[in-house]
């Protein structure tokens, strides 16, 4: 299966993804991950990451696409893969589609964590006392959250009408959740 999993800062993408890319028998391919293991080991590229980071933006498209097309390129992402962070607006929307369709394939669904906003900030300040995360502080969280309001909730629409769209109720204990996905992945199959 070919995945993306979307939702706000905070809706549960990177706790859930590893779950469902065991059940669907994928690599999970976190873009944020990917980045923060730049910085960890001080590349180039994480120096520049951690700046825009840190800040709360969203790392330059074409930066993003390159990393993300790379790693489709590895062999366990031949048969499929679930995408965590990516894309997050329409260019990438575009760019991704672009590197599917030369390839031969099309995503199968796109799981769409739904939770309320403010519920959303408690989580990412929680998250950031435990895990000492620098981009979780209260400023960046607000501008983390305008940024995917404007940029990254306009491709739900365009994934609804794709028919591709599962939307899941992410509030709850994180089985409750993991259960919800795969219950409505299975029936997509």
């Amino acid at each position: 299966m070919r995945l993306l999993i979307m939702g706000a800062p905070g809706a549960g993408k990177g706790t859930q993804a590893t779950a469902i890319a065991e059940h669907c028998s994928v690599p999970a391919i976190s873009t944020g991950d990917m980045f923060r293991a730049n910085i960890k080991n001080g590349t180039e590229l994480g120096k520049k990451v951690k700046a825009i980071m840190d800040a709360g933006d969203l790392v330059p498209d074409e930066l993003t696409d390159a990393i993300v097309v790379d790693r489709l390129h590895q062999d366990d992402a031949a048969n499929g893969f679930l995408l965590d962070g990516y894309p997050r607006n329409m260019h990438q929307v575009e760019a991704l589609d672009a590197y599917l369709k030369e390839h031969g394939q099309e995503l199968d669904a796109v799981i769409s964590l739904d939770v309320d906003p403010e519920l959303l900030t408690q989580r990412l300040l929680k998250r950031a006392e435990i895990e000492g995360r620098t981009d979780d502080n209260e400023e960046t969280i607000r501008n983390r959250m305008k940024v995917y309001s404007s940029q990254t909730e306009p491709l739900l629409e365009h994934y609804r009408s794709a028919g591709i769209l599962v939307p899941v109720d992410g509030v709850g204990e994180i089985d409750e959740v993991r259960q919800r996905i795969f219950a409505a992945l299975d029936s997509k199959n």
